[in-house]
């Protein structure tokens, strides 16, 4: 399934099929905040009315040009201008792949010191998300690097992927540096020298790693959509007297909007992530791949969401 995903998600015949098919993109509007920026800046009203936290992705697979990677710097820098003078949460993701990383190490740099620079003068905060292991070093260093940029003016911090076997080394160093972590489990399909094969092993990884962040951490994200995760995070944080304002649960957006809702009914923050742009055909094709399990996951999450009934968390 997975490498029926992937060819699927190259085929922009099938693509551009896709964009015009009513039943598909519905399916696909539930996950992605549409194509265009404004459309973007609507979603993230109607989050903020919900009371919800957003953070945005615009929506780009790895380039494939230098050219390709300063005009998704561009699309970030018009975007976190939007964000300021719309009054919303000044929150963006950033792919180091779209930014060139793969192409030219130095075109990557600019890139994101543009980007952070922006995101000083608008005091915006920006997650620098993580890939496949290879980049695992190359993104903390530039992280490290380029940190200084917009710190105390929004400032700036990294995802950390359970699955990893090396992660909870990046833990214990990035918690001495004050380094707000996101922390999810890590979908790419990793070798097992470097990453946990068994979800039962990525989830007691994650579990551990994710009550290290929430004893220590520095205003963590605890992003994941497992119930049983999120409910132990709770549990732990109610026992250990830990604030709500320490730190944020973060999910995807159009994913277990019921779970959502009732996270922050009983008091805590959570950050939605939201992706726009007109590359949805490729995103949402490669997120699936990068999982097939996630391709019932999907279906699952919208029926689940139409049987479960509001309860406490």
């Amino acid at each position: 399934m997975r490498t029926s995903l992937l060819w699927l998600s190259r085929r922009r015949s099938l693509g551009r099929l896709a964009t015009r098919l009513p039943v598909t993109r519905s399916m696909v509007a539930r996950f992605v905040a549409g194509e265009t920026l404004e459309e973007a800046l609507g979603a993230l009203e109607r989050l903020r009315s919900a009371g919800l936290r957003s953070t945005v992705d615009v929506l780009g697979e790895a380039v494939t040009s230098s050219d390709a990677a300063r005009a998704a710097a561009d699309e970030y820098l018009a975007t976190l201008d939007a964000l300021a003078a719309r009054g919303l949460d000044r929150n963006v993701s950033v792919k180091l792949s779209q930014m060139g990383l793969a192409l030219d190490a130095a075109v990557c740099r600019e890139n994101l010191t543009r980007i952070l620079e922006r995101a000083a003068a608008t005091e915006a905060f920006v997650r620098i998300d993580m890939e496949d292991h290879t980049t695992t070093d190359a993104t903390l260093t530039l992280w490290r690097d380029l940190r200084p940029i917009n710190a105390g003016r929004g400032d700036s911090g990294v995802v950390i992927q359970a699955a990893l076997r090396r992660s909870p080394t990046d833990v214990e160093a990035l918690i001495t540096e004050d380094a707000r972590i996101r922390l999810c489990k890590g979908a790419y399909v990793e070798p097992a020298s470097v990453a946990h094969p068994d979800k039962a092993d990525v989830d007691a990884a994650y579990a551990s790693l994710m009550e290290r962040l929430l004893r220590d951490g520095t205003f963590p994200g605890i992003a994941t959509h497992d119930e049983r995760l999120i409910a132990r995070a709770v549990a732990f944080v109610r026992d250990q007297g830990i604030a709500p304002d320490r730190f944020e649960f973060q999910m995807l957006y159009g994913v277990r909007r019921d779970l959502q809702e009732r996270l922050v009914k009983a008091g805590f923050g959570v950050r939605v992530y939201v992706p726009f742009g007109t590359q949805w055909y490729p995103y949402f094709m490669r997120r699936l791949a990068e999982r097939p399990a996630n391709v019932a996951f999907v279906l699952r999450s919208i029926l689940r969401e139409g049987r479960d009934r509001p309860r406490s968390c």
